[in-house]
């Protein structure tokens, strides 16, 4: 499990949120990059309604070997009662750029 890549989605109720949510979780190499799609629209239900907001999403790249760390801090960092977290492994990907999440997301290297 140690070298498989886990991409992990989470949306944020503005960009400057997210930016500020990716950059700490980078910088605890919980995930090696963090993509910021600054403008989505969700329409969920939530406590009985329908609701209809315009939000951020965040795409995080990491090892799974640090999944539940990031997890964790992600929901601690996230400013929604229960936050989108959810994630899919890779399955297939370039190789070089695999070893580069894995490498910056090692304990090892310098967090």
């Amino acid at each position: 499990m140690g070298d498989e890549t886990v991409l992990a989605f989470s949306t944020f109720p503005d960009a400057d949120t997210a930016r500020r949510v990716a950059r700490e979780i980078v910088e605890l190499r919980l995930a090696a990059c963090g993509n910021i799609l600054p403008q989505i629209h969700s329409i969920y239900r939530w406590q009985g309604k329908i609701e209809s907001n315009d939000e951020a999403l965040a795409i995080f790249k990491l090892s799974a070997s640090r999944y539940l760390e990031f997890e964790n801090r992600l929901r601690s960092l996230h400013p929604y009662d229960v936050p989108e977290i959810v994630s899919c492994q890779v399955d297939r990907g370039l190789p070089e750029y695999l070893r580069w999440v894995a490498e910056n997301c090692d304990q090892e290297s310098g967090a």
